[in-house]
């Protein structure tokens, strides 16, 4: 008998929707035909996080061949040709689109090469169904150190040294936020795991939820440890079916194995972790509109103080984290504050995983370390714009981020850099755009989304995104008038600082940054009744009722 195989099939939302159930069936029964007793079949997470368009995808480990475009009906060639006689099936191998030559194995792929996977690190290599495969590739071992051989201060401190901060967009050092809650004195306390992922665009909670559920858990339960809670929560969208069903599973099967519920793992320590289904408003991914949902009340922010570490849930201590953040804190726990503060630039440590969209030849998930150019991430590991036009600018941040012109193509993503040319980190949103982009037309479309999802509470808010959408749709459409630009900025200042939440603080950022840098084409559009990017582009507006076509 041959050399061991395992065939992981994708089996996250986008491959599923091209088939790949029915591909994991037909290797299934392929197998058991042909008698390969040394060829296991497994479901995984993501393994393609960029090459989605093409799946659905399969790897076959420990070699890491990669296969695109999987049909049932390929599935026989694959396991006579190469599970049963070594010979990978060339036609369905990734095929460079540079230089056209064929790549067998993944990690050979330029997309993949430069990145570093610590939030992703099992993502397409375990099946997110099996606890063994999450055991066997060292989970559970960072709970079992820090309820067994650490004090929750020496947890606190050591996600303090390692320099990690939320992976959710604000960047507040997580290490401090957990002392917060820890320091206040109450007999009960929460943890809530932010997964209210809303950016349009944006599917890295998603992907890592679908694909590792357990290193979510496990996050959150040694988090649940360091402040004092023994309830924690999933505030998870109802529009990820699939990431609530492993979620499901990765809970049910914890509890089983005793790291979840009385006692875990004979520590004497007690928690569990109870998932809330949210119904999709980007507000709820504030803190305290999150909270305020999970109590069954209407998904509005509060004004702070107190704040959550005061009074959160039910009017306790509460902690909240975002997906990311907690599936990092395992492997921190596990192989130390040193080594992840060796990673990143000298205030952001660690790795992002960004979205990378719009005019660019790889679209999909990146993680690289803190403070890596945009230029690498766009040329290096994008892949360039494609169809030969050039660079003009990157959004990064979502909807409440900020437009980066290309004449800075080395701008360190970090929470600092993009700071200061007028962007924001936020949950990691990356939009290319190429020449033929109207600037413009972009504010408005990120503006459109804001003020849709806007909750209306404060005037700021409701009112100021409502007057900007409707200067900027009079612009785009050959209507602008003098003084338009100017009465956008004074706006677009006052919401940004009388705004109850970061919905409305954040919002203007498209507005701003594409002024700052694109000035000249609302003056065009204004002044002599043109757009000077090519391609005036209609974008999809979002409305109230859903995205609403270009008029």
């Amino acid at each position: 008998m041959g050399e061991a195989y395992t065939v992981f099939v994708c089996a996250e939302t986008p491959c599923l929707s091209m088939g790949s159930e029915d591909v994991y069936r037909a290797f299934e029964a392929e197998v058991k035909r042909q008698g390969l007793s040394n060829v296991a079949v497994e479901i995984s997470g993501c393994h393609g996080h960029g090459l989605c368009n093409h799946g659905p995808s399969v790897v076959v480990e420990p070699e890491g061949i990669f296969y695109l475009g999987v049909r049932p009906e390929d599935v026989p060639e694959i396991v006579s040709a190469h599970l049963r006689d070594g010979r990978p099936v060339e036609r369905l191998l990734y095929r460079d689109p540079k230089s056209g030559r064929l790549i067998a194995r993944y990690h050979d792929v330029d997309f993949y090469r430069k990145q570093c996977r610590v939030i992703l690190r099992n993502c397409g290599r375990i099946n997110p169904e099996k606890i063994d495969h999450y055991i066997a590739a060292g989970g559970y071992r960072a709970l079992a150190k820090a309820l067994l051989k650490m004090t929750p201060e020496q947890v606190i401190e050591e996600i303090k040294r390692s320099g990690l901060r939320g992976r959710g967009g604000a960047g507040f050092p997580t290490g401090r936020k957990w002392e917060f809650a820890r320091n206040v004195c109450s007999p009960e306390k929460f943890i809530i795991c932010n997964a209210d992922e809303g950016d349009p665009g944006a599917f890295m909670d998603r992907s890592v939820l679908e694909a590792d559920p357990h290193a979510v858990i496990e996050g959150l339960t040694i988090g649940g440890y360091a402040i004092g809670a023994t309830t924690g929560f999933i505030y998870v969208r109802a529009e990820y079916p699939l990431a609530v069903k492993r979620l499901r599973i990765a809970l049910d099967q914890a509890r089983a194995k005793g790291f979840l519920g009385k006692n875990i793992l004979g520590s004497g320590f007690t928690f569990d972790i109870y998932l809330k289904e949210g119904a999709g408003a980007f507000v709820c991914g504030e803190e305290t509109a999150l909270i305020a949902s999970i109590e069954s009340q209407r998904g509005m922010p509060r004004p702070r103080p107190p704040y959550p570490a005061q009074a959160g849930l039910a009017g306790k201590p509460t902690t909240i984290n975002n997906v990311k953040t907690l599936a990092s804190v395992p492997i921190i726990i596990d192989r130390g504050a040193a080594w992840f503060a060796g990673i990143g630039s000298e205030k952001s440590k660690g790795t992002t995983v960004l979205a990378l969209s719009g005019k660019i030849v790889n679209a999909g998930l990146v993680e690289v370390p803190m403070g890596t150019s945009l230029s690498t991430i766009i040329y290096d590991i994008g892949g360039g714009i494609p169809d030969g036009k050039r660079l003009k600018a990157v959004q990064t941040g979502g909807p409440s981020g900020g437009c980066i012109p290309a004449r800075i193509p080395d701008t360190p993503v970090d929470f600092e850099s993009l700071a200061m040319v007028g962007s924001i980190m936020g949950s990691g949103g990356m939009v290319v755009m190429d020449e033929e982009t109207c600037m413009v037309e972009v504010a408005r479309y990120f503006l459109s989304f804001t003020q849709a999802e806007s909750c209306g509470k404060c005037v700021p808010c409701r009112l100021g995104t409502k007057q900007m959408l409707e200067i900027l749709t009079r612009i785009t459409e050959g209507k602008g008038q003098e003084g338009d630009v100017e009465t956008l900025l004074k706006i677009a200042r006052t919401v940004k600082e009388t705004s109850l939440c970061g919905l409305g603080q954040t919002c203007p950022n498209p507005v701003l940054s594409t002024i700052h840098y694109f000035r000249d084409e609302y003056e065009a559009h204004i002044k002599e009744k043109r757009c000077p990017a090519s391609n005036w582009e209609r974008l999809p507006l979002k409305s109230r009722r859903g995205v609403r076509a270009p008029r």
